[in-house]
């Protein structure tokens, strides 16, 4: 035992130092606007950081019909909506959460990775939650933002009476 710990000890050594090079050589600042060019000129990132509410306005047309009645609506263009399109069309019964919301389960998991950041649900908006794998169209204004919970989008329905009893969602790609 007393010859392994030296060489355990080695390990941990290159082990430390592995983590330290590679950390080393990965760049995860921000890009700085006023960074310079080796010619002096200034330089600009060249895509701006991600916020929920820039993901909110970049947006896929989607046709949505609930309970037979059409409605307007968009996705939001992120991984985790474009799985989601890849998935229609997609029919779904659905069922109240939390007299917030309402839920259904689509065939299978979305990938969530490359998922926005956070943001708070509110109504009319479409969203997925990871740990039970479940949409859910809130018709009321959610209490805070949470990592498992990603806004794919938002349906255009001002009803939110008629949201809270809706019973049946078709979601299509648009014309």
């Amino acid at each position: 035992m007393t010859t392994a710990l030296p060489a355990l000890a080695a390990r941990g050594a290159v082990a430390a130092a592995l983590l330290l090079a590679v950390t080393a050589c990965a760049d995860n600042a921000p890009a700085d606007s006023s960074a310079s060019s080796p010619s002096g000129r200034p330089q600009t990132p060249t895509r701006p950081a991600s916020t929920a509410s820039a993901d909110r306005n970049t947006a896929m047309n989607i046709q949505v019909t609930i309970d037979g009645q059409p409605v307007d609506a968009t996705l939001n263009d992120h991984a985790v909506a474009r799985d989601l399109v890849s998935l229609l069309p997609l029919s779904l019964d659905l069922e109240d959460f939390h007299r917030t919301e309402r839920i259904a389960y689509p065939p299978r998991r979305l990938g969530v990775s490359g998922a926005p950041a956070p943001a708070a649900p509110k109504a009319g908006d479409l969203a997925y939650y990871a740990p039970w794998g479940n949409l859910a169209l809130f018709y009321r204004d959610g209490d805070s933002a949470s990592a498992d919970l990603i806004i794919l989008g938002h349906i255009d329905d001002r009803d939110n009476e008629r949201l809270a009893n809706a019973e049946r969602i078709t979601i299509e790609a648009a014309p």
